[in-house]
């Protein structure tokens, strides 16, 4: 090695090791280390040695410093000047050089790296911080839909056929869900009937009354959905009653009779003397079905109770209720009902009645008609107008004008539109359709379950604009 290259080789020593420098006298020149508990020999420099050996004497001195020690630039040191100072003693004005460890070895703090300490306890006191706020972070989770902005698609559930969206006819809402059970359900309550075979009134729950309307109303042969709708319009049409403490057209102590006035019925008793015991048991308990799986449930038209009116067989169209009843109903709109013509066996029907029979029951006389008539035995009888319905508004019979529906009292027709044909002195009248027309066809309901319409369908393409509601929520 020559003389201008300096080796420097710093022992590394156990963490546990402890080191100290040994109790030496300030006399220049001198230094003493105790290693591992081990003294070192002294190194005295020599007063007289040149520059080359005292700066390869202090570099060997440097070896053994501790780091409690720093030492001092060799080339700052004058001859004679301590190289080290102990670690509990004054600290040197002089910025002290960084030892370059032996290699694979690194310092844990350098003299480079002052910093260091302080960024580790700055970044613990950032990692103390930011932690809570972590926690108390607010966590998002999704929200269900407000009740006015549920438009997904609701999901099917298993086992459950889709409902049949068919052309022409919008989807339709679901039968409303039952009460929640942390919600008291309201009281069922009670309907009288008078029966009219037996001159008395009974009283019977709501749900069981409607069993007795649809028995009575529909055929059990029609398909369960339209059984449904009619268990609706039938549960509707006494719910508007019951609200309204309605009982025109009923004896004193009963709200509503057996009848076509109101609704035909029939009793419990009957239904299970002639039903379930002579062969119809199957029909009857297809008719309770139906109506277990619509219960509770009504049509509304703005949060009340609708006029449910339904009729056998259209002609073809329902009727405005206005044509009808001289009333204008908004739910109660002229729609097609191309079904009837199709299903119903008794959609065109003619019936023959004498001269005499048509003079007596329109309240015409003999000689106002022999006057029409020219003379001839036939009276003049001429259509003056046509609903929307295509049912006979008004008509000239005789010389007298009447309406369509009275024609059809009067004469006791199935239906306000009709034909007639003069065969002698009868007049033969085929009429088309069964009823007045108003709310629902029967028949037609049938037809609509038969293409894969559901109740609800059914219902809200024969009275337009309605909802539904639940009848227990409304009478309470």
């Amino acid at each position: 090695m020559k003389d201008s290259q300096v080796r420097i080789c710093i022992p590394i020593h156990h963490a546990k090791e402890h080191r100290r420098v040994s109790p030496v006298g300030d006399s220049h020149g001198s230094i003493a280390v105790a290693q591992a508990g081990r003294p070192v020999q002294q190194q005295t420099v020599p007063p007289g040695a040149s520059a080359p050996d005292r700066v390869t004497l202090t570099a060997r001195r440097a070896a053994a410093v501790t780091p409690a020690q720093r030492p001092i630039p060799a080339s700052s040191l004058a001859p004679g000047a301590v190289t080290t100072r102990e670690a509990r003693g004054s600290q040197p004005s002089v910025p002290l050089s960084y030892l370059r460890p032996a290699t694979g070895h690194v310092p844990r703090w350098g003299s480079h790296r002052p910093w260091l300490p302080a960024a580790a306890m700055a970044g613990l006191l950032a990692l103390a911080l930011v932690v809570p706020a972590l926690m108390a972070w607010p966590r998002h989770t999704a929200q269900p839909l407000p009740p006015g902005n549920r438009t997904a698609t609701p999901a099917v559930a298993k086992g459950e056929a889709p409902v049949t969206r068919l052309p022409g006819v919008p989807p339709m809402p679901a039968v409303p869900a039952a009460p929640a059970r942390s919600v008291p359900a309201a009281a069922e309550p009670d309907v009288r009937v008078y029966v009219t075979s037996t001159g008395r009134t009974e009283t019977l729950p709501l749900e069981q009354y409607i069993v007795g309307v649809v028995a009575a109303e529909m055929p059990p042969s029609f398909e369960g959905e339209a059984l449904k709708a009619q268990a609706i319009a039938a549960r509707t049409f006494i719910a508007r009653r019951l609200l309204a403490d309605d009982t025109s057209g009923a004896p004193a102590g009963a709200d509503v009779t057996d009848t076509v006035k109101h609704q035909a019925y029939i009793s419990k008793a009957k239904l299970n003397r002639e039903w379930g015991h002579a062969g119809k048991s199957a029909e009857l308990a297809k008719i309770r079905q139906a109506v277990r799986d619509t219960k509770d449930t009504i049509m509304v038209y703005e949060g009340k109770p609708i006029t449910a009116s339904f009729f056998s067989t259209s002609n073809g169209y329902t009727e405005n209720s206005e044509d009808v009843w001289a009333k204008a109903v908004p739910y109660l709109r002229s729609v097609s009902s191309p079904w009837d013509k199709q299903l119903a066996p008794r959609y065109a029907e003619t019936v023959t009645l004498s001269r005499q029979t048509v003079f007596n029951r329109l309240g015409l006389s003999r000689t106002a008609m022999a006057a029409s008539a020219g003379g001839g035995s036939i009276p003049e009888i001429r259509i003056l107008s046509k609903t929307k319905g295509h049912r006979i508004k008004q008509i000239e019979v005789g010389g007298t004008i009447f309406t369509g529906p009275e024609i059809r009292n009067k004469l006791g027709l199935r239906s306000a539109e009709f034909t007639w044909k003069a065969e002698g002195d009868r007049i033969a009248i085929t009429t088309y359709g069964y009823g007045h027309g108003v709310g629902m066809s029967q028949w037609g309901a049938n037809g609509m379950a038969k293409e894969g319409h559901t109740a609800t369908q059914i219902l809200l393409h024969y009275y337009t604009g309605v909802s539904f509601a639940q009848a227990s929520r409304i009478l309470s």
